[in-house]
């Protein structure tokens, strides 16, 4: 579905001899290397922070992502995408090949003065591309029927199953011997031509297979249906088939990006609800090509940590080795008009796909600036940047997007391991997105659905129902919102503390922050019916709190307001 910097020197490759399938092989020439400066990176916000102010508040219009001057990118994140583009800080380009270019014959090295094609794109040789300026990425494609070789479907005895979305038929990549040959190629590729070990190299998809080179369950679902293909032989191969390229990688494994999506629409049940988990297990990084419906399958994704809980808020586990910040944790954000796709609303479809990317905890992002929309939108893919790869203790704030949404995918009542009602009461309704900021629903203090701002179905109708805001019922004794601020982003934030509350401008009365150093000033509602952002300076020891216990902050009423809809709070560390 997808369209598809610094500079470096690599050390030559040392002579050895390598016995492959008993040919002897010369070490080969040293790759090419690129000269000339890459892209600076090291480049903080592009707006202005919003401050509160004298006042201590500071209400501006609309949606507010400004950050503090002293933010800069997190390690190992960043933008990526098919070229590099310097005005909107995409340095990571893509080395794109195909098996058949790399191996056109069944001798035993890699060619790299041939081109390619793949996907109806065409390719340069492999030295050519290295031969261009800056960081990338690669994929090989491999498993189409036109992108393998052809004496490897030959010499396997295998034929091709498809077609798949784009008329294309592929290779049983799970068959031992075409699996065989496609490992070879990865060794002769990274190490023996010590590409892995390239420092301009960030990553690479694999394995190769289907559609775009995006590991999707079209032709392996294709294959059971045929008979050919059954779940012994299919979970043996991929058993062993993560650990293979983890093996090849060695102590560059943490290049490798499996491109499965988590919990797939695989043809064997639960057998393979919990593969993409086992893949990472492994010890390779993991990536989404679907964020842009935020609201469909990914609030249960257990690869990426996430796991919805019985009151439906979504909570990641970051104690899992794929958010260490070795690993590339990814996502693909450029299909809002393209792709197929059509909304009437691209701004309201950016925010949520990249805010449901950062609830993922994703340190990666593919995208294409034309279809990603990030000329149109800089203040929100500037907060991006500088959020991707952040942790609690590193990041300069903290949010909460105020919500209910429904994820059709967990409809079904036998889907997902919430076999208990009482897993997921409200099933397949979930509560915000959320990241080291909580709403907590408790006595004085329930968040309620509204009406406000309501959007069905965006791009189609999997993307289900989603609420934008909660309200408080000040007839029902809930007269505000409470937060819970992590303990890591609490202990981090020694200095100047503000919330930024994003609300409905209705009604009358004002609101201010309760928290255990005292209330912040007022806000007051003017009644314009609009959007609207507070900055709000929060009292010194705000967010003091025990040891190992959350801060608690509380968006309070005034007596005798009306209710307040609140859509996003973010808690922003001022001083660095």
């Amino acid at each position: 579905m997808h369209e598809r910097v610094r500079r470096l020197r690599i050390v030559a490759a040392a002579a050895a001899v390598l016995a492959l399938a008993g040919c002897t092989v010369s070490a080969p020439e040293p790759l090419p290397t690129a000269g000339g400066d890459g892209i600076d990176l090291d480049v903080g916000p592009r707006t202005s922070f919003v401050d509160a102010g004298p006042s201590g508040v500071t209400v501006a219009d609309g949606d507010d992502w400004s950050l503090p001057g002293w933010v800069r990118p997190a390690p190992n994140s960043g933008y990526f995408s098919e070229e590099a583009d310097a005005s909107e800080l995409v340095a990571v380009r893509s080395v794109d090949l195909s098996w058949r270019q790399l191996r056109p014959t069944a001798e035993k090295r890699i060619d790299r003065t041939s081109a390619g094609d793949a996907q109806g794109m065409s390719f340069d040789a492999l030295d050519a591309q290295l031969r261009q300026p800056g960081d990338f990425w690669m994929r090989i494609f491999a498993s189409g029927e036109d992108w393998a070789p052809a004496w490897v479907a030959e010499e396997c005895g295998v034929s091709s199953y498809g077609p798949d979305y784009d008329g294309q038929r592929h290779l049983p990549i799970w068959n031992e011997c075409v699996w065989g040959h496609l490992m070879d190629t990865y060794r002769m590729l990274f190490v023996d031509l010590g590409l892995a070990s390239d420092p301009r190299l960030r990553f690479v998809y694999v394995p190769g297979a289907f559609t775009w080179a995006e590991y999707d369950y079209e032709m392996v679902t294709a294959a059971a249906d045929a008979g050919e293909l059954d779940e012994k032989s299919y979970l043996a191969w991929y058993g062993h088939a993560w650990s293979d390229l983890v093996a090849i990688f060695g102590e560059h494994a943490d290049k490798l990006v499996f491109t499965g999506e988590d919990y797939p629409w695989g043809p064997f049940g639960a057998a393979d609800d919990l593969l993409a988990r086992q893949a990472v297990d492994a010890g390779m990084g993991i990536r989404t090509g679907i964020t842009e419906l935020s609201n469909f399958h990914l609030s249960e994704a257990p690869a990426y940590g996430s796991h919805v809980q019985p009151d439906g808020h979504m909570t990641v586990d970051e104690s899992l080795p794929i958010h260490s910040g070795r690993y590339v944790v990814a996502t693909e954000n450029e299909c809002f008009t393209d792709c197929g796709y059509q909304t009437d609303d691209v701004y309201y479809a950016v925010r949520q796909a990249n805010l449901k990317a950062l609830q993922l905890r994703v340190n990666w992002m593919y995208v294409v600036p034309g279809p990603s929309y990030m000329a149109e939108y800089p203040e929100q893919w500037d907060w991006l940047r500088l959020s991707l790869g952040q942790r609690a203790d590193t990041s300069a704030d903290a949010w909460a997007a105020f919500r209910d949404a429904e994820d059709s995918y967990w409809a079904d009542p036998e889907s997902g391991p919430f076999d208990d009602p009482a897993s997921w009461p409200d099933r397949p309704w979930v509560r915000n997105l959320e990241r080291w900021l909580v709403q907590v629903d408790e006595p004085g203090s329930v968040a309620h659905r509204t009406d406000a701002d309501v959007h069905e179905h965006v791009f189609e109708e999997d993307n289900g129902v989603a609420h934008e805001g909660l309200s408080t019922d000040v007839a029902a004794g809930d007269t505000g919102f409470a937060l819970d601020v992590d303990p890591r982003f609490a202990a981090a934030a020694s200095g100047r503390v503000v919330l930024k509350v994003t609300f409905l401008d209705a009604g009358s009365g004002a609101f201010a922050i309760d928290t255990g150093a005292g209330s912040s000033a007022a806000v007051e509602r003017t009644g314009s019916g609009a959007w609207r952002t507070a900055t709000i300076a929060l009292p010194d020891g705000a967010l003091a709190a025990s040891a190992g216990a959350s801060a608690r902050l509380r968006i309070s009423l005034a007596s005798g307001a009306d209710d307040l809809v609140v859509r996003f709070a973010r808690l922003v560390r001022v001083t660095g």
